[in-house]
């Protein structure tokens, strides 16, 4: 799997420059555990994970950070909600991408998963790169051409324009064995609501 989806992220362009104006400065944390102000960051139950269900957060140097291992060789899921509620949708059209805090032991995709389309496998995903477990930045172009399906889930039903414009949240999704830690998540143009 890590050689195609190398290859993809080559093919895509996926690590350019972000914009300068990405946030000049970081929005204040939301009272309750959040990473720049995301709330949900949420294992699905779907595939074997620790944890299994429930929020990835814990305690890091005084803020928090994310952390979920994929077990086995078998898709696994694990989501961010962007409005802090399973309720709310973001419009993303404006933005030019998203700003990724990670370590990642394999490759994995994520998804950019709308409000009318939130379940089943075919959406259209990017390729997060493997860092060999070290924690990087990048950051992630919302530019149509660095977003497919990822084959073996199938083709989606809705356009790359819709999953923008009502986005209900970035689904990390592998097959492989993973170790994972975000430690922050920033998608340009857009502020989340503390909940």
């Amino acid at each position: 799997m890590a050689a195609t989806l190398s290859a993809m992220v080559l093919a895509a362009g996926l690590l350019v420059a972000p914009p300068a104006t990405a946030h000049p400065t970081p929005p204040r944390e939301c009272a309750t555990p959040s990473i720049d102000r995301l709330q949900q960051w949420l294992a699905s139950g779907e595939g074997a994970t620790v944890p299994a269900t429930g929020s990835l957060l814990v305690p890091r140097h005084g803020g928090y950070e994310a952390r979920v291992t994929f077990v086995n060789a078998e898709w696994h899921v694990a989501v961010v909600w962007l409005g802090n509620q399973f309720e709310a949708q973001a419009d993303l059209s404006r933005s030019a991408g998203f700003r990724l805090t990670y370590s990642a032991t394999d490759d994995l995709y994520v998804q950019l998963r709308p409000a009318s389309h939130w379940s089943g496998g075919a959406q259209w995903a990017t390729v997060v790169p493997s860092t060999g477990g070290r924690v990087v930045t990048r950051f992630f172009s919302f530019r149509p051409e660095a977003w497919a399906a990822v084959p073996e889930l199938g083709a989606p039903a809705h356009t790359y324009a819709s999953a923008l414009s009502e986005a209900r949240g970035l689904v990390f999704v592998g097959k492989t064995p993973n170790e994972l830690t975000f430690r922050g998540l920033r998608v340009h143009r857009y502020v989340p609501p503390c909940r």
